[in-house]
């Protein structure tokens, strides 16, 4: 069964920003099964489940910030991701303090495995999104995204994003490979050896070989389409060419 295929809204924040539901609903029309979030524009949860379902949209997962899974807010986010029926609440991004070194890592995976046990009654997972300071060896020669991800529980999500991988220096596969079954959504970004500046399909990812990856190892449930530079089209057109050009490798 093919992997569908959604879009992380931080691609069209700007849109958002001026009218969240209009731009959700111009990503159903072009073609996207469903959203990853980046921030809610001070919507309801039930607001935004209407217009999830009214578009026949699917909330593939969302970006939440590290503080929102802590105690004191955890409760109120679980309770505005079950109305969406979320279940991947990954965290976008760590201050370097706490991934700069192995025993920072060791730190903060102990405290996000705590996030992702409490957060399984709920049949929520949380996980990590990779950026390109994350693929570069520590002391000892492994990266924060090899030691978070040798660290976590089985069930917590790997991120991987292509773009930011490659910026690091990582291979554009192998890190998918790494980590079996726990790309649960993996996020698509071309690279071109500036960040994100061409649409899917017209720089350096090998498409092929990343597809074939989370198809028989990566465990994957969404393809998550993210683009963030858009060389003279706006953001809407930018998305819907990555979603077209995707189409046409029979995604």
């Amino acid at each position: 069964m093919s992997i569908p295929i959604a879009l992380q809204l931080y691609s069209v924040r700007e849109d958002c920003a001026r009218d969240f539901f209009g731009t959700i609903a111009k990503v159903a029309a072009m073609g996207y099964s469903g959203v990853e979030f980046a921030g809610y524009h001070g919507a309801s949860a039930e607001d935004i489940r209407k217009v999830l379902d009214d578009n026949g949209l699917m909330c593939a997962g969302t970006h939440a910030g590290f503080d929102t899974l802590q105690d004191d807010r955890l409760e109120e986010t679980i309770r505005f991701h079950s109305v969406l029926g979320c279940s991947n609440l990954v965290v976008p991004w760590l201050p370097e303090s706490t991934r700069a070194t192995p025993e920072a890592c060791k730190e903060t995976a102990d405290r996000l495995n705590v996030v992702a046990e409490k957060l399984k009654a709920h049949g929520m997972r949380t996980g990590f999104h990779c950026h390109q300071g994350d693929m570069t060896p520590l002391e000892g020669g492994k990266s924060a995204w090899d030691l978070l991800g040798e660290l976590t529980v089985p069930e917590f999500i790997m991120q991987y994003d292509t773009a930011n991988g490659m910026s690091g220096g990582a291979d554009p596969v192998q890190p998918i490979l790494d980590f079996p079954g726990r790309g649960i959504t993996v996020h698509l970004k071309e690279w071109s050896g500036e960040h994100g500046a061409k649409v899917i399909g017209e720089g350096m990812i090998p498409w092929a070989k990343v597809f074939e990856a989370c198809e028989t190892v990566g465990g994957t449930q969404w393809y998550v389409v993210e683009h963030e530079s858009y060389e003279g089209m706006t953001p809407l057109e930018a998305v819907e060419a990555c979603l077209k050009n995707l189409r046409g490798m029979g995604k």
